[in-house]
């Protein structure tokens, strides 16, 4: 599995409050998350990261599995989104310093052709096939619940003042319900994994453009992306991870 993962500070913000992490088990599959935390006086740094911590602890737990199924992938997701969840809102509730913190997750479990998707919050992953972009993840935003009521275009979604309003989030409540879904892949696919930093000031033409560009090497891609949102202003953190089947690359070069 080929991976790239970058993340940038941005043009506006003092502190990156966004945390990625790409992994691989003992058994071969692949694990990226990206989290984008939110609260003041650095809170939300201190949520991505916990979240990031909690994860990579469920799945390390696992490294030893042989093989993992579609459903103990998925009840895996489930339950690190939850252990995550857990963990900081126990800690935004028992130090005033971190009270309301919390952060977005999106995370990708990939093995032999499958992946298992679970978020919660506005952070997004999508897939790029040879038939266009395709977004996998729906953003749980105000905006977002307007869009769909037909109470906003989508125009006016992109420049909504309340645009970054979550209706959803970790550590937030002491429950969280998390989407989870599973889908096939094929090696001539890329899954992208970013925060609303990205998605914000680069539009899906731009990451499709970018993702097919065949003269770049998957971290080349991601760099430029970070480089398209730093163009467009950089208002956010911005955060990209990019997963392609490294089968796609060697078979790429015998065929040259």
């Amino acid at each position: 599995m080929l991976t790239a993962n970058r993340s940038n500070i941005g043009r506006v913000r003092q502190v990156n409050e966004d945390q990625s992490w790409v992994g691989k088990l003992n058994n071969g599959v692949t694990l990226a998350i990206v989290a984008d935390g939110m609260g003041g006086h650095q809170a939300g740094d201190v949520a991505s990261q916990m979240a990031v911590n909690a994860f990579r602890t469920a799945f390390e737990h696992h490294t030893a599995r042989v093989e993992l199924s579609e459903q103990e992938g998925k009840m895996l997701i489930r339950q690190a989104i939850s252990e995550a969840n857990e963990a900081i809102y126990a800690m935004a509730s028992h130090n005033e310093r971190y009270h309301n913190m919390g952060t977005t997750i999106v995370a990708v479990l990939v093995s032999k052709g499958n992946a298992i998707i679970g978020h919660v919050g506005d952070s997004r992953a999508y897939k790029v096939t040879s038939d266009g972009i395709h977004q996998l993840t729906m953003d749980h935003s105000l905006v977002n619940e307007l869009l769909k009521s037909g109470q906003l275009t989508e125009e006016e979604a992109l420049n909504h003042p309340r645009r970054n309003v979550l209706t959803r989030a970790i550590g937030t409540d002491a429950h969280v319900d998390i989407d989870v879904q599973s889908l096939s892949w094929s090696p001539e696919d890329v899954l992208v994994l970013c925060s609303d930093g990205l998605t914000n000031m680069v539009n899906d033409q731009q990451l499709l453009e970018t993702v097919s560009n065949d003269e770049l090497e998957l971290e080349a891609k991601a760099d430029h992306l970070i480089q398209l949102a730093l163009d467009a202003g950089g208002d956010d953190n911005i955060t990209v991870v990019l997963l392609q089947e490294a089968a796609k690359v060697k078979r790429e070069e015998r065929s040259l």
